[in-house]
């Protein structure tokens, strides 16, 4: 990402421009946590909540949102196998980088977890759990298929966990967030087509 950012900022400074991080921005973040805030409202309170993790910031917003109406709800991200960035600097208590993940996740597909995003995943993440791009795709295929959902594949992250109980054992009252149908019809049917 430090690239990304780095033309970015040199594209608004040369234009003009303002520049809106994707995650790392208390007003982003808690424009994210609105996705929780509308599930609560229709589903009502939640044992669980399940969200992927890329920057951090959707289930930052989620988890503040979620935390703060209902303290005792559990909140566990995903994030790809290849790309465990938030996973591993939980488990060290400070943020890790890792080689940039290939993955079909790409919206996951950081090196590092963002600065704002760590310090409150930190505080109000009960796990993080990790799906590989079969998994991915199988839950892309299922929500489809089942669900008549299009799903780009980072947000079927959350799905695959449900699907292959890499969530663990789950309490009566769960929630995903399925977020993001950024994929066009040739990707997904490449990725989604018939196993050879």
């Amino acid at each position: 990402t430090g690239d990304r950012v780095a033309v970015a900022e040199a594209l608004a400074a040369e234009r003009g421009l303002a520049l809106i991080p994707p995650y790392e921005h208390p007003h982003v973040i808690a424009g994210q946590g609105t996705a929780a805030l509308e599930l609560i409202e229709e589903a009502g309170e939640l044992d669980a909540l399940i969200a992927p993790v890329g920057g951090g910031g959707l289930i930052a917003g989620s988890a503040t949102a979620v935390k703060g109406l209902h303290p005792g709800t559990g909140v566990t991200g995903v994030e790809p196998e290849a790309g465990d960035d938030t996973k591993r600097s939980l488990e060290a208590g400070h943020r890790v980088s890792v080689p940039v993940p290939r993955t079909i996740a790409d919206g996951q597909a950081l090196h590092t977890p963002g600065e704002l995003t760590f310090s409150v995943n930190q505080r109000l993440l009960d796990g993080i759990v990790l799906v590989g791009d079969d998994e991915i795709r199988d839950a892309m295929r299922f929500a489809f298929e089942r669900l008549k959902i299009v799903l780009e594949p980072s947000g079927a992250t959350p799905l695959a966990a449900l699907l292959t109980g890499r969530a663990g054992r789950l309490p009566n009252k769960v929630g995903l967030i399925l977020s993001g149908g950024n994929i066009d019809a040739a990707r997904f049917a490449l990725l989604c087509g018939p196993r050879t």
